[in-house]
C-alpha cells in the first residue's frame, strides 16, 4: 500500500473528529527526520498551530515529492489531509478554521454529507460517456441554472448553458462566443476587440489571460491574443472611446475577487450595458467568484446595491460561473442570452471532453438548488454584518492599519493602509499558526470568502484569532 494511502487512512470520514494517532507514514518519515526537539517545543509553546519545522514528518513527505511537481505555486508547509464543514486538518492533526473555502469554492463546506453521498452514488452509476451521447444530468443542470436565474430576477434573457470544467474554461467559452457574435454581425472580422478592466482576473488560458491585464501573469507568455483593450474599473467617461464599433465583447466582474474585492458601481455597470447596446457588443459578467449566493443574492449583479438610483440594473448577455458550482468537483458554466448570443452559436463552434459529465453535473444540480435557498441567502447577509462589525472593531483597535472594508455578503476585503501593505503575508502566516486560514487579494488586501454555512460562533472564534494575528504583527 502506498504511503499516501496509509496517510489518508489516518483520517476518519467526514462526520467524525480527527484524533491524534501515529501511522506507519509517520514512523517511516520519522526515521529520516532529525529531532530538534528543543526548538520545536519552544515554538509550539507559544503557537497553537506552528507551521511544520524543517525536520518534521510533513517536510520529509513534501521534500520527497516536490522534485516531481512543476513549481508553479509557493505553498506554506502544512499539508491538508481532511476537511469537515468549516475546518481543515493537516498531516500532523493540526486543525484550522477555514475562512478561504478553497478560494470561494466550498460554499457548502468541506466534505458535505449530501454531496459525498451523491458523488458515491453517481460514481457507481456513470462517471463519463462523452458528449457524443446524451446523459440525464447535463440538461438537468442547465435547466436548473436557467430557471433559478430567472426566479432570482437576474440575467433576464438567460436561455442556454455550456458546461465546462473550470472558471477559466467558462470565460474562454464566453470570449469565443463574443468573437463569434462579432463575426456574425460583421463578417469582415473587424468586430473582434475584447475589452476588460485593470485589477480583473479571468483565468490563465491564453484567451482568459489576455483579458487579465496583470503584467505578472501576462509578460512571461506575451504576446497576448490580438484585439484586447483595457480600461479602468468604475470609470464611465472612458467608455465612449474604449468600447467602439469594433468591440465584440466586454468582460467584467461585478465584484473583482483577485484584484482586491473591488465592487462595481451600479452606474458603471449600467453605463457598460448602455454602451454595449449602442455598438452591438456582448456584455459578459464574470461571476465565478462572486456569484451563486456569495453576496446573499443568487447572482452578484442582482444584489440590490448594484441597482442604480434611476433606471434598470444591468443584465449581461453572457454570465460565467464555476468555483461554488461544484463545491470542489471541477465544473464551470457559461450561460448565454437567447436574444443576443444563442442564435449565433452553431454545432461545432465549441466543445469539451470532460465538460458536462454526469458526475459533475449531478453534483452541481444538487448544489445550485441548495445555494438558491432564500434561508441560506438571508443567513449570508447576517453573517456578513457580523464580519464587517468585527473588521470595524479591529479598525478602531489598530488605528491606521486598516484603511477600508470592502465587498458584499461573504466576499469581503480588508484593505491595509499604504504603509502596512507589505505586512499582509505576515498576517496570513500569523493567523495560520494560530489556526485560521485567510488569503490575500490585490495589493495588501486580506480576503475573506468562508463557506456560506459558517456559523456565528465560528465567525466569532475566527475574529478572535485574527485579532491575535494583528497583535502579533503590529504590537509584537
Amino acid at each position: 500500500m502506498s504511503a499516501l494511502r496509509v496517510a489518508a487512512r489516518r483520517f476518519p470520514r467526514a462526520g467524525k473528529l480527527v484524533s491524534a494517532v501515529e501511522s506507519p507514514l509517520q514512523r517511516r518519515f520519522a526515521s529520516n527526520a532529525s529531532q530538534d526537539v528543543k526548538a520545536r517545543t519552544q515554538k509550539e509553546a507559544t503557537l497553537p498551530n506552528p507551521d511544520p519545522s524543517p525536520d518534521s514528518l510533513t517536510m520529509s513527505f513534501i521534500n520527497e515529492r516536490a522534485p516531481y511537481m512543476v513549481p508553479t505555486y509557493v505553498r506554506p508547509a502544512p499539508m491538508m489531509m481532511k476537511g469537515q464543514g468549516c475546518y481543515l486538518w493537516d498531516m500532523e492533526n493540526r486543525r484550522y478554521l477555514d475562512f478561504t473555502a478553497g478560494i470561494a469554492v466550498n460554499s457548502l463546506g468541506h466534505c458535505d454529507a449530501e454531496v459525498a453521498q451523491i458523488v458515491a452514488e453517481q460514481a457507481e452509476t456513470l462517471i463519463h460517456a462523452s458528449n457524443l451521447y446524451h446523459n440525464p444530468w447535463t440538461g438537468a443542470l442547465s435547466q436548473s441554472l436557467i430557471d433559478l436565474t430567472h426566479k432570482s430576477g437576474a440575467m433576464r434573457d438567460a436561455a442556454q448553458v455550456f458546461i465546462s470544467n473550470s472558471g477559466t474554461e467558462a470565460n474562454e467559452a464566453a470570449i469565443k462566443f463574443a468573437r463569434k457574435v462579432g463575426r456574425s454581425l460583421d463578417p469582415s472580422g473587424a468586430k473582434h476587440e475584447l475589452v476588460s478592466f485593470h485589477n480583473s482576473f479571468h483565468g490563465r488560458t491564453m484567451g482568459a489571460l489576455s483579458a487579465t491585464p496583470n503584467p505578472k501573469y501576462q509578460t512571461p507568455f506575451a504576446p497576448m491574443i490580438p484585439g484586447c483593450k483595457y480600461g479602468n474599473y468604475n470609470d464611465i467617461e472612458q467608455l465612449q472611446t474604449l468600447v467602439t464599433e469594433n468591440t465584440c465583447g466586454v468582460i467584467v466582474e461585478p465584484i473583482q475577487g483577485e484584484g482586491g474585492v473591488n465592487v462595481a458601481t451600479p452606474e458603471f455597470l449600467a453605463a457598460l450595458r448602455k454602451r454595449c447596446d449602442e455598438v452591438g457588443a456582448v456584455l459578459v459578467f464574470d461571476e465565478i467568484q462572486c456569484g451563486l449566493s456569495r453576496t446573499g443574492t443568487f447572482w452578484a449583479h442582482g444584489h440590490p446595491s448594484l441597482a442604480p438610483a434611476s433606471g434598470e440594473a444591468a443584465h449581461p448577455d453572457i454570465l460565467t460561473t464555476a468555483k461554488a458550482l461544484g463545491n470542489g468537483i471541477p465544473i464551470g458554466a457559461t450561460i448565454v442570452s437567447g436574444k443576443t448570443v444563442a442564435s449565433h452559436i452553431k454545432t461545432g463552434d465549441h466543445g469539451t471532453t470532460f465538460g458536462g459529465n454526469p458526475l459533475a453535473c449531478r453534483v452541481a444540480h444538487h448544489i445550485v438548488e441548495r445555494l438558491a435557498s432564500p434561508e441560506l441567502q438571508e443567513s449570508v447577509k447576517a453573517k456578513s454584518a457580523q464580519f464587517v462589525s468585527g473588521f470595524e472593531a479591529l479598525q478602531k483597535k489598530f488605528p491606521g492599519v486598516i484603511s477600508e472594508v470592502r465587498g458584499r455578503g461573504l466576499i469581503l476585503g480588508v484593505q491595509l493602509g499604504p504603509e502596512f501593505t507589505s505586512k499582509a503575508g505576515d498576517l496570513i502566516t500569523a493567523a495560520r499558526e494560530r489556526g485560521l486560514l485567510i488569503i490575500t487579494a490585490g495589493d495588501g488586501c486580506l480576503r475573506f470568502v468562508p463557506p456560506l454555512t459558517i456559523t456565528e460562533d465560528q465567525i466569532q472564534s475566527g475574529m478572535k484569532i485574527l485579532e491575535q494575528a494583528f497583535q502579533s504583527v503590529f504590537q509584537p
